[in-house]
């Protein structure tokens, strides 16, 4: 990679935003008000804003390796809270992606190092689902829907937190699993009913 040219771009396009808005980065350094916390893959080919169509500011962006929301990972764990309590997000995203290496590796019978105790997470959820994964038969297929079913699961995790189970209740903080596909391009809502996930486990997971 050249860095000159990381630095060029940089100033092409700090020279772009300031002939459409002269106040831009004075009214970025104000502060932020996003509205959405939007949890991704660090894959290279997934950026946020960009695929969302948005700008800087309008989304407080957390990615790792296959979109996980884990409980003892501070790192998500602080994004999250932060998010929501603090900045007042409206918005929760958790965005897998088709081809994706971590829900790939986690498929695979082989010791891994230092990524078993992080993928491990994902191959609970294939237990959790391995009487439908094991039905379908193409392992294309298999390895997508297991992509989607981690979303699922991710978003379970963030319904079992405390901050999100209290704005839930204060002002109806919504949550939202996508998958976005490479191959096309397209974000895909997987219109999962979290409402009744948040009954089902209420039980167990309640908090507030």
């Amino acid at each position: 990679m050249d860095f000159d040219k990381v630095f060029e771009n940089n100033e092409s396009w700090v020279a772009e935003k300031l002939k459409v808005d002269p106040d831009y980065f004075t009214n970025m350094n104000k502060g932020q008000t996003p509205s959405l916390l939007y949890v991704g893959c660090s894959d290279s080919r997934v950026s946020a804003e960009e695929l969302m169509g948005l700008e800087p500011g309008e989304a407080f962006v957390h990615r790792n390796v296959a979109n996980m929301v884990i409980s003892i990972d501070l790192n998500v764990m602080t994004v999250l809270n932060y998010a929501i309590n603090n900045l007042k997000v409206d918005h929760v995203v958790i965005c897998g992606h088709y081809q994706c290496g971590g829900v790939k590796a986690a498929m695979q019978a082989k010791d891994l190092g230092i990524l078993n105790p992080w993928l491990r997470n994902i191959r609970d959820v294939y237990r959790l689902h391995h009487e439908e994964l094991d039905q379908i038969k193409d392992e294309a297929r298999k390895y997508d829907r297991l992509v989607e079913l981690n979303v699922q699961e991710q978003c379970i995790n963030i319904v079992k937190t405390a901050a999100f189970q209290e704005a839930f209740i204060e002002r109806g903080i919504k949550l939202h699993g996508w998958v976005f596909s490479i191959e096309t391009g397209r974000l895909i809502d997987l219109k999962i009913d979290f409402e009744k996930h948040l009954k089902d486990i209420q039980a167990i997971y309640k908090l507030i």
